[in-house]
């Protein structure tokens, strides 16, 4: 009888200890999305200035019809990726496709910029102006929810990392998270603006 009593509570440790370790890996898994989702609405939005930038480029740069072309083909690239990404912004590989995507939109959006310099009537266009302070704004923005991403990250990775949590995290489908980084070097270097 008093054996049955401590096998009776040594389960109901075991379940409550379950329960919890599980309910705190969901609100962890759920942060990061909402995290994530952060990134996701600036990044739409980054992808909504693009096309208005190109236009207002367009009258003035008729000569850099490749440069225009690349920026509307990797904001194209980059705006699947995200879509794909924000399905399941736990899925590594669709992290990574997006990584791969924004690396792509960010070089063609530097040699945009080194384009408009050229052309000082483009750079001097108030509605260029506006347009590219609105795309710094947003590029810091997308920094600022990046970081808090990569925050949540840590914390669910770290959560279902340990011991004993660890023992429940991967039989119950809690796979690790990828961080949101920079994989090349010269995407660290800040996006120079200049009017």
């Amino acid at each position: 009888m008093i054996t049955s009593l401590i096998l009776l509570g040594i389960v109901l440790i075991l379940a409550l200890f379950a329960m919890g370790s599980y309910n705190k890996l969901v609100v962890l898994r759920n942060r990061f999305k909402n995290a994530f989702s952060q990134i996701d609405v600036q990044l739409k939005r980054r992808y909504d200035l693009i096309p208005n930038l190109v236009e207002t480029a367009k009258g003035y740069i008729k000569h850099e019809r490749g440069t225009l072309e690349a920026v509307t083909a990797a904001r194209n690239q980059a705006s699947s990726a995200v879509q794909k990404a924000a399905s399941d912004p736990g899925n590594a590989s669709a992290i990574k496709g997006l990584l791969g995507a924004e690396s792509v939109l960010t070089g063609a959006l530097g040699r945009l910029f080194a384009v408009v310099e050229a052309y000082p009537d483009l750079k001097a266009n108030q509605t260029m102006q506006s347009l590219m302070e609105e795309l710094t704004s947003t590029e810091n923005k997308i920094s600022f929810a990046r970081q808090a991403y990569n925050d949540a990250v840590m914390t669910y990775n770290t959560a279902r990392e340990t011991f004993p949590t660890v023992l429940i995290a991967s039989p119950l489908g809690f796979k690790e998270a990828a961080l949101f980084e920079i994989t090349r070097p010269e995407e660290r270097e800040a996006q120079k603006v200049s009017f």
